[in-house]
């Protein structure tokens, strides 16, 4: 057997066993016996803030930083952004109140993504390259914060599945999609930026997502919102963030993010779809709520 695949199978089967931990009652139940204080949000949190770490070095590697002022303010300026969440996260919870400043944030994603497509140029700037950075990194992540259901007063309140449901589906959207396109895949979706993907694949991937969906709707009634409208949501979203970071790769002539998971590249190669979905799945909970 091919040792690149034996080795891409096993890192693999340890990246889904720590999201698993993490985001499931399951990390909780299994260390609860040795460290009595560890509850489930501790957990969650301590991935999501992992990720945005290790996220901003692969993308001050990814952008090649000068070693200037720029390169020194991305993690204290991100780690500000992303304490305005986690302080909520930790003290208040989360109540599906938008504000002007999560508006804002929301609205400066996309913006961050055009920017990217239609005026790189301004990436090449030391400036530019911070703006975008802690964009893209620390107020996605800093949404995703906001997807599970619990409480950090009530210890009845169990954490519940947003944020694993929301890695599955994003999961088999991507296999769906790739295993359609590899057999029907005819018309290129983005030919420049990722050739590999095609219209035929994103409509398996969209149609396969739906089908799931419906499953985790109609055995998960304790997850927020309707499933089926979440899985169409990741089906068509989980391919805008594989662009974003492929054509962020391709700006700066990088072929992978970083090697920090052996044969799949680094955190931001895995998590470039739920980097642009969290939020997303974050503001239909509020307007579903709201509607």
């Amino acid at each position: 057997m091919d040792k690149n695949l034996i080795q891409r199978t096993i890192s693999g089967l340890v990246y889904v066993f720590v999201i698993a931990i993490c985001t499931t009652p399951l990390g909780e139940y299994l260390l609860g016996n040795i460290f009595p204080d560890v509850k489930q949000q501790y957990l969650f949190y301590g991935l999501i803030t992992f990720f945005l770490v290790v996220g901003l070095y692969e993308c001050i590697r990814i952008m090649k930083f000068d070693n200037s002022l720029y390169k020194w303010l991305v993690f204290p300026v991100a780690a500000i952004i992303y304490y305005r969440f986690s302080k909520r996260f930790f003290y208040h919870g989360f109540f599906f109140d938008l504000n002007f400043s999560e508006i804002l944030a929301l609205a400066l994603i996309p913006i961050a993504a055009i920017t990217l497509f239609k005026y790189s140029r301004e990436l090449y700037f030391e400036n530019g390259k911070l703006i975008f950075t802690v964009i893209y990194l620390a107020l996605p992540f800093g949404f995703a914060l906001g997807l599970p259901k619990f409480s950090t007063l009530d210890p009845d309140k169990p954490f519940t599945l947003e944020v694993f449901m929301l890695f599955v589906l994003i999961w088999s959207s991507d296999t769906f999609a790739y295993l359609t396109g590899k057999f029907f895949g005819k018309h290129k979706m983005a030919p420049k930026v990722s050739p590999k993907k095609t219209w035929e694949g994103f409509a398996g991937g969209v149609i396969l997502t739906l089908i799931l969906g419906f499953f985790v709707e109609q055995h998960f009634p304790e997850l927020r919102g309707n499933w089926m409208i979440v899985g169409l949501l990741i089906s068509i979203f989980a391919p805008l963030g594989d662009l974003v970071e492929s054509q962020l790769k391709r700006s700066f002539a990088v072929k992978d993010s970083g090697n920090i998971i052996p044969g799949h590249g680094g955190i931001l190669d895995r998590l470039d779809s739920f980097i642009i979905c969290a939020p997303v799945i974050y503001l239909y909970f509020i307007l579903e709520k709201l509607f």
